[in-house]
């Protein structure tokens, strides 16, 4: 949203209830219009609308909703450069699985995704790596979980190393020689291998639904706030095409981790990732809770 404000939330709550309940056909005559200034009365409203009908897959071939697109994108709205389709990548967008709930526990982890073995290669790797700062970009990959109101800030971190790492050796025999305040603290831990769809979808789910005590975004801005997360992940330029993006995630080495340490409560939402860059020498992390660690008995 432009200014993250209670005005913005209240035009992408609008756009979703419309999206859902209205039939498409019905919806047109809200585009007859193009607009002129994105301060517009309505025009934030439209543009989210676009959006939840993109990810619904009811938006494409439109007259008059991709005339409004067009518009929106040569007047620089951030919704405007999304795809009007869902991608494969995104297809657990907003999908609910009955018995299969948020990942809270290490045995769940173990039982969802193949864990990755100890490895001596790794913990040197690790004890080698060189920790980088770069504000802007951790601002993005934290983007997601601030949006949504999430409890506590996440940790976000950037490491270099002197040499190419096997991806094989890309555990948590690594991840624990990190300096991370996430695995400070003792306690078991497990990194498993996942896919580029669970992260992008974790990260969709954590701005579109927002924290225990925090605020939804809506599908459009979750989505934005999502692509943009995992392009900083990847450490890709903001105007680098969605399906080049998409193309270049099974060059990178995705891990999911969790840990039975401060930091972690295992109650509300933990999430923990890394990823390995295509050179094998650049790795991000991000480790998210919802657990107000300032609430009694957190």
């Amino acid at each position: 949203m432009s200014d993250d404000g209670p005005g913005a939330r209240d035009d992408a709550k609008a756009a979703a209830q419309l999206a859902g309940a209205s039939p498409v056909r019905e919806l047109e005559s809200l585009f007859a219009e193009l607009p002129e200034d994105l301060r517009a009365p309505g025009v934030e409203m439209r543009a989210c609308l676009l959006g939840e009908l993109a990810l619904m897959g009811a938006r494409a071939g439109r007259e008059r909703m991709d005339a409004y697109a067009g518009r929106l994108r040569e007047l620089g709205h951030p919704l405007a450069r999304l795809p009007e389709t869902r991608l494969d990548v995104e297809h657990r967008f907003g999908v609910r699985v009955r018995g299969l709930g948020s990942v809270k526990t290490l045995r769940q982890l173990r039982s969802r995704l193949p864990e990755l073995p100890p490895s001596d290669a790794g913990g040197a790797a690790g004890r080698g790596a060189v920790g980088g700062d770069d504000d802007a970009r951790a601002r993005a990959v934290a983007r997601p979980f601030t949006a949504g109101g999430w409890a506590r800030t996440p940790e976000v971190r950037f490491f270099a190393l002197p040499a190419p790492l096997d991806p094989g050796d890309f555990g948590m025999s690594f991840l624990e020689r990190l300096p991370l305040a996430c695995l400070q603290g003792g306690g078991s831990a497990v990194a498993c291998v996942t896919m580029p769809d669970d992260v992008l979808n974790e990260l969709f789910s954590a701005a579109c639904y927002g924290g225990v005590g925090g605020q939804g975004q809506g599908g459009a801005y979750a989505r934005l706030f999502a692509w943009e997360s995992l392009y900083a992940l990847m450490g890709l330029p903001a105007d680098v095409p969605f399906l080049d993006a998409v193309r270049t995630t099974p060059d990178h080495r995705w891990v999911r981790f969790l840990a039975s340490t401060p930091w972690f409560h295992h109650d509300t939402a933990d999430l923990g990732f890394a990823v390995l860059d295509p050179s094998r020498t650049r790795v991000a992390v991000l480790a998210a809770t919802d657990t107000d660690v300032r609430a009694p008995g957190g």
